[in-house]
């Protein structure tokens, strides 16, 4: 569900939720997506009503003229305030500034807390924008670019304090790792057990979830570089024909 009101539908999207490309992680093959609903989302013209900031001091998070910005320097990650659940398709456009370190355009999706599961931001917690403080989630992450630009992974969080990397979710090739200014399209998916990440229309990670997470909340994540966001919108996801 989503907690917040509906907001006023930013355009088309239709082509987002296409999907094409080699999976890195699929036992069958990707299966298309249509839109459905338009569940919510933000043009970032109104400020930070619908974020939540958690950032290490020396950084800075602005919403205004079409664009989230996060200019970090020691961790960050901006969540989405409102609770999302599948079957959705979570899009977007994001680049990652030259200005800055060119590595860590990173995202958590269905993430929850097990100490306060029907409130991620629940007074006493810990997480302040420092990635350990991040360990203790169940949820979906994609590092994308990490490591100063030299892996891609996909972990599931298992809420314990293990982030699980299967061999094949950890991709070094240099076509999935990040280059400075450019805008990618940006796809996350939860549906119906399968979760993917679909950049560029190519599906880097297409996991089968023998127990999925069917619901929490969505977050950008970064560390020492500057990252552009804009278009960010929430679709139920709902299978083509």
């Amino acid at each position: 569900m989503i907690d917040s009101a509906r907001i006023v539908a930013l355009g088309a999207a239709a082509w987002w939720l296409a999907g094409a490309g080699c999976a890195a992680a699929a036992d069958s093959p990707p299966a298309a997506l249509r839109p459905g609903e338009r569940l919510g989302g933000d043009d970032f013209r109104n400020g930070l009503a619908r974020w939540v900031v958690e950032q290490q001091p020396g950084g800075t998070v602005t919403a205004e003229k079409g664009a989230l910005v996060i200019n970090d320097a020691g961790g960050c990650t901006v969540w989405f305030r409102a609770r999302l659940k599948a079957p959705l398709t979570i899009v977007c456009e994001a680049k990652v500034s030259s200005a800055s370190r060119v590595s860590d355009l990173n995202f958590f999706w269905m993430a929850t807390d097990p100490a306060r599961p029907d409130d991620l931001f629940a007074a006493g917690h810990a997480r302040d924008g420092r990635f350990a403080t991040y360990d203790s989630l169940r949820t979906y992450y994609v590092g994308c670019g990490g490591n100063n630009n030299t892996t891609t992974r996909f972990r599931r969080y298992d809420g314990t304090g293990a982030r699980p990397l299967q061999p094949d979710h950890d991709l070094t090739s240099p076509d999935v790792l990040l280059q400075p200014d450019h805008v990618y399209r940006i796809k996350l998916v939860a549906a119906r057990g399968r979760v993917r990440f679909v950049r560029d229309d190519r599906v880097i990670f297409d996991f089968a979830d023998p127990a999925p997470l069917e619901s929490g909340w969505f977050g950008f994540r970064t560390v020492h570089s500057r990252i552009e966001v804009s278009r960010f919108e929430v679709f139920i996801a709902k299978p083509a024909g």
